[in-house]
């Protein structure tokens, strides 16, 4: 029978063992080891963010090509982020619209010299090189510049390519003087788009000579360019070609070929710097511009832009790594290629950051990451990509 005094000497011999285990006791006790506990491992820091050191952009293809941006005056005027990038990074600028004719001439005979001169100036101010974009194109155009005969058309024509490129003479280093002339239409026979410029001037593309005339005439030193997208394909490539060689040939004007390449991430860069090759192989000698250099992250069908179907759904703040790291690996292919080729001298980004790109709103409305800087003017894996040959995006 278990008593009451055999309780007591249980808990007596309870007490003793724990006493002694706690004082570390000696004699024939055995001793639990003591207990280590070891710190856990700290999780390790995301790499800091790649911020470029100032100039480093512009400066790593200083003898090159100069590095330009596409802005409009809201962004200088600010004196914000987009204002510091600029000067930090790039030594070119090119009127994104408002040297375009809606803006200067939006009525005739009437001069809006506001948004360019303010360009000009900051440009100057800044120690850049401005391109002016752009003298000739079939959008932005007010109706007036063509009505009347052809001679009329071309009298109105010449006045205002003259008026432009005579204010801006030898402030301007290269103007756009006719741009996306090409057609892309292949079933035409002949290679230049039917445009409200081909009708004004009587159903033929003599406005092209009449504006790299004037351009000439008025400026004698500035280069004078014609500017095209999708040179990276070749039946386009073929037209734009034809189109240059006619001009050489006549002895008309012309400096420069401008390439826009408004790329994806589906591109190839190969595909791209076939297209500097193919006018190299030509017509070497004239300089090479990459005018409107951007990105895309969707990889869109043709019928997207045709009618805006088929269009990649929109990804929002949540932009895949894997579409990022395919966007700097091309942007480190082509400025590789570019560097590797002398007749290009000069590679502008169409806008500076993700935060003002034209591609939000085309070919459809959606959030778009294009550029060498996101929405919160942070650099992009794209810009390390291109500056650091060691990194792996």
């Amino acid at each position: 029978m278990f008593t009451a005094r055999d309780r007591l000497k249980l808990l007596a011999g309870g007490a003793a063992f724990a006493f002694t285990g706690c004082g570390g006791g000696g004699g024939n006790s055995s001793t639990p080891p003591p207990i280590t506990m070891t710190p856990p491992t700290p999780p390790t820091p995301p790499p800091a963010a790649f911020e470029p050191a100032v100039g480093q952009f512009r400066d790593a293809f200083s003898g090159k090509f100069a590095i330009g941006a596409a802005i409009k005056t809201s962004q200088i005027n600010e004196d914000g982020r987009d204002a510091e990038i600029l000067e930090n990074q790039f030594n070119s600028i090119t009127s994104e619209f408002e040297m375009k004719p809606e803006v200067i001439a939006p009525s005739e005979g009437v001069f809006d010299w506001t948004a360019p001169d303010a360009l000009v100036e900051y440009a100057e101010s800044n120690g850049m090189a401005i391109r002016g974009h752009t003298l000739l194109w079939h959008q932005a155009t007010p109706d007036y510049f063509f009505a009347g005969t052809p001679a009329e058309v071309r009298a109105r024509l010449e006045n205002y390519v003259t008026e432009v490129v005579t204010r801006y003479r030898g402030r301007i280093f290269a103007w756009d003087v006719v741009n996306e002339v090409v057609t892309d239409d292949s079933s035409l026979g002949d290679p230049y788009r039917r445009s409200n410029w081909w009708d004004a001037s009587g159903g033929n593309a003599d406005y092209i000579d009449w504006a790299l005339e004037a351009a000439r005439a008025a400026d004698p030193d500035c280069l004078l360019f014609i500017n095209e997208y999708s040179t990276r394909f070749a039946g386009k490539r073929a037209r734009y070609i034809e189109v240059i060689r006619d001009l050489v040939d006549r002895n008309i004007p012309l400096d420069g070929v401008g390439h826009q390449m408004h790329i994806s991430v589906e591109t190839n860069a190969s595909d791209v710097l076939a297209a500097i090759d193919a006018i190299d192989a030509e017509f070497m000698g004239l300089d090479q511009h990459v005018t409107e250099l951007d990105i895309s992250i969707y990889a869109d069908p043709e019928s997207c832009f045709a009618d805006q179907t088929g269009c990649r759904a929109d990804y929002g703040s949540n932009v895949p790594e894997d579409i990022l790291r395919t966007q700097a690996e091309l942007y480190r292919g082509l400025f590789n290629g570019f560097s590797e080729r002398n007749s290009i001298k000069s590679v502008s980004t169409w806008g500076i950051s993700d935060a003002q790109s034209w591609l939000d709103t085309f070919p459809v409305t959606r959030t778009n990451a294009p550029l060498l800087w996101d929405r919160d003017r942070d650099s992009k894996t794209a810009l390390q990509a291109i500056l650091d040959p060691d990194f792996t995006p």
